[in-house]
């Protein structure tokens, strides 16, 4: 396969910067974005990686210009939307900004960093975009709402844009992560919100209890996904020779989340059919 050139949003840390270094480890070249002082990038530009300044929830037009600048340097062949964070908090006690400012990254920076690159894709007739997606889109936790509510609307969005885009010869994938150990359950980088509400304290206590207890003991090894999204891509090693889904869960914990929730999907399916198909026209 040829040598690609990716743009990967949110390398800072975690699985943003697993992906440059393992796209480099490949073969391939790479532009490494984060939002503000591009400093934090230093050690993937020592490794070989291209550095830029871009903040995903800016205006859409301010995003063409970053991306023009990179496109003067040559074509992009590889997107992957990954920058994101966690709002967590009970769904009554999370505020509108709040709703809106995990919206603004999770959802909204994915759309315009996208926008801003089609064109491209679609004049040179190929491409790749990368989705991340979460078992948080596949079920709802509690003190999760704000986050899985971007991550739902991710998959139904990614949904219309694979099928829009799919003849412009235009390839897309939704990789949906379980827990993976990162540093986006790290303490500093989660935002919790908890107010006053008696009915909540508990639940409240219980889900900083999960998230502390999952921060460096989630089960997802970081390289090894990487590895396996990046083969997707490249249609090598894990992927080569098969038919890809249009999704992919990946993580032992998601597998269990998508296999339950499909479990329960077909059972209700099955048993309330009747009632279901009674609601058509006769």
């Amino acid at each position: 396969m040829t040598q690609l050139r990716w743009l990967v949003t949110g390398c800072s840390s975690g699985l943003g910067k697993a992906f440059v270094r393992t796209i480099l480890a490949r073969g391939d070249k790479v532009v490494a974005t984060a939002r503000g002082d591009i400093s934090r990038l230093s050690s993937l530009k020592e490794a070989g990686a291209e550095t830029v300044s871009l903040d995903v929830t800016a205006p859409l037009s301010e995003i063409k210009v970053v991306a023009a600048s990179i496109l003067e340097s040559g074509p992009i062949d590889v997107l992957v939307n990954n920058a994101g964070y966690i709002e967590a908090g009970m769904s009554e006690e999370v505020s509108y900004d709040q709703y809106m400012a995990q919206f603004e990254t999770n959802f909204f920076g994915v759309i315009r960093t996208t926008q801003a690159i089609l064109p491209h894709f679609r004049e040179k007739k190929s491409g790749f975009v990368v989705f991340i997606g979460s078992s948080g889109g596949i079920a709802g936790e509690p003190g999760a709402g704000p986050y899985c509510a971007t991550k739902f609307a991710l998959k139904g969005w990614y949904d219309c844009f694979k099928k829009e885009t799919a003849h412009l010869g235009i390839k897309s994938m939704l990789f949906e992560l379980g827990f993976f150990r990162t540093k986006i359950d790290d303490p500093n980088n989660y935002k919790f919100r908890s107010e006053s509400i008696d009915e909540y304290k508990e639940i409240n206590k219980l889900v900083k209890q999960f998230l502390q207890s999952m921060d460096g003991n989630q089960p997802g090894d970081p390289q090894k996904g990487v590895e396996v999204m990046i083969d997707f891509v490249r249609e090598e090693g894990v992927a080569k020779g098969r038919v890809l889904p249009e999704r992919l869960p990946l993580g032992s914990d998601c597998l269990s989340t998508l296999r339950k929730r499909a479990v329960e999907d077909l059972n209700t399916c099955n048993e309330w059919e009747d009632v279901i198909r009674g609601t058509d026209y006769k």
